[in-house]
């Protein structure tokens, strides 16, 4: 009996021993370790015009043309020639930020412009990053209401990169880091061009004409991040 305890003993400080000392090789069918998905950048500011109340404009003016909510989107219709409407959430933006939002052509002519605006002032101070639904695009700026197209040479030019189907939704990305300003639709990107005249400011949706009136634009999901 002593022999079988002694023989007992021994086996339990060997299997003790390995427990603490031994290294096991992983199975060759164990599933690789998964790596923790990347974080987002922080959101300064989003919304996606379920509210009514969430603070961006709501006017009609006598010839019709109009921003407000409408059935979760917000929409800005432009019935005036060669005009230019916009609407702010009425924040203020400072340091490095990157603009998205869904766009969709309501109704209206394809000759139209419609996009976001960065580091807004006044009526009189902004950057513009717009679009077309017949595939011009355009970075500019307005500084003391003057207005510039700062690429393109001076005006809209036209992408290849730009979809023109009716009904497209157009994912538009617009960053303004520092004195970097570009312009993205759809994951692809659009134009660029350095300008560093503006610093801080709100941000913007608008929505425009050339000949004809009628330019309407729906716009949803707009986001707000550090770069």
């Amino acid at each position: 009996m002593k022999r079988l305890w002694l023989l007992l003993a021994l086996l339990a400080a060997v299997s003790l021993a390995c427990s603490f000392g031994a290294s096991v090789a992983p199975s060759a069918n164990a599933p690789a370790p998964t790596k923790a998905p990347p974080t987002q950048n922080p959101i300064l500011f989003q919304d996606n015009f379920s509210d009514p109340t969430s603070g961006w404009d709501r006017v009609k003016s006598d010839s019709g043309s109009l921003t407000d909510y409408v059935d979760g989107h917000y929409r800005i219709l432009v019935n005036e020639a060669n005009s230019d409407v916009w609407a702010n959430p009425g924040e203020e933006f400072s340091g490095p930020i990157v603009i998205t939002v869904d766009a969709v052509k309501n109704g209206g002519p394809d000759d139209n412009d419609f996009g976001v605006l960065c580091r807004y002032k006044d009526e009189n101070n902004y950057y513009f990053f717009v679009i077309s639904s017949d595939g011009y695009a355009g970075i500019g700026r307005v500084v003391d209401g003057q207005q510039t197209i700062l690429t393109g040479n001076g005006k809209m030019v036209p992408s290849d990169k730009l979809p023109k189907d009716p009904g497209v939704t157009y994912h538009i990305k617009a960053t303004c880091i520092d004195k970097d300003l570009t312009l993205y639709v759809n994951g692809k990107k659009i134009a660029s061009t350095k300008d560093g005249t503006l610093t801080s400011g709100d941000i913007g949706l608008m929505a425009g004409t050339f000949d004809t009136p009628g330019t309407d634009i729906l716009f949803d999901n707009v986001v707000v991040r550090r770069p």
